[in-house]
């Protein structure tokens, strides 16, 4: 029964990431920007109006003028990253996150925040930018949801581990960014505060597990890339997406062994 309940579990979370994660190219592609420059408000072909976050791959009225012969067929451009690619990528998340984590309460806490990290990873990836309108909310919004899953029964975290994770681990990246600036931004420091909170759910372990698991595919990902003479020693790369990885990591560790 119990793998019943959790085979349907993963499925839910599958379909429920897929149509998050279809949500979202609107998103990325307005805030895929470069640091310092506002937020895109007008469509890839520069005819329209960006309206809302969430929603479409392409411009509507691009669409609806490219049928009507009114836009020129070329600058209907998709926005971008795809659905698909966003759709998929959430999805897999969300299943792997229902598969480690069951029926537990604090399941619904990475279901709601899974597709937010994704869309900072495809930001970061993109402009090597972390918005502040997704940072910082998610640590809060992190911290707010764990408060409640702790108070329902059968959760297996420590929300005051969580409070004491989100601090520790932005300390500890504030400290690299102070040491390190050009190698680190102050996005990474506040994405590590949420970082820290839903690490910290598990406990210390996890939080020294995901810590190092981000620094570690982060290190894998710049010597490969050295090797192949695509980048030089000193070559910046956006981190945001390895410390969310490594988050992962250490949280997919820290639900299964809960």
């Amino acid at each position: 029964m119990g793998g019943v309940t959790t085979g349907m579990l993963v499925l839910g979370a599958l379909l429920w990431g897929a149509l998050a994660g279809a949500l979202l190219p609107r998103a990325a592609y307005r805030f895929a920007v470069p640091s310092g420059e506002p937020w895109r408000d007008r469509c890839p072909g520069g005819h329209h109006p960006v309206r809302g976050w969430l929603g479409g791959v392409r411009c509507g009225e691009c669409a609806r003028g490219g049928a009507e012969g009114r836009v020129p067929v070329t600058s209907y451009q998709p926005y971008a990253p795809s659905a698909p690619l966003l759709a998929t990528a959430t999805a897999l998340v969300c299943a792997a996150l229902t598969a480690a984590t069951g029926t537990r309460p604090e399941l619904a806490v990475w279901l709601l925040l899974a597709p937010v990290g994704v869309l900072l990873a495809a930001v970061d990836l993109r402009v090597r930018r972390l918005p502040d309108p997704l940072t910082l909310p998610l640590a809060a919004t992190a911290l707010a949801l764990l408060g409640l899953a702790a108070l329902l029964p059968e959760h297996t975290g420590h929300w005051r581990t969580a409070l004491y994770g989100a601090l520790a681990l932005g300390a500890g990246y504030y400290v690299l960014y102070r040491v390190n600036p050009g190698g680190m931004g102050f996005g990474d420091v506040k994405l590590a505060v949420g970082a820290g909170a839903v690490l910290g759910w598990y406990g210390w372990p996890t939080v020294l597990l995901g810590t190092f698991a981000g620094f570690l595919f982060g290190a894998l990902y710049g010597g490969a890339l050295v090797l192949a003479r695509r980048a030089g020693r000193k070559t910046a790369v956006p981190f945001g997406p390895f410390l969310l990885a490594g988050a992962l990591t250490g949280l997919l560790i820290g639900a299964y062994a809960a």
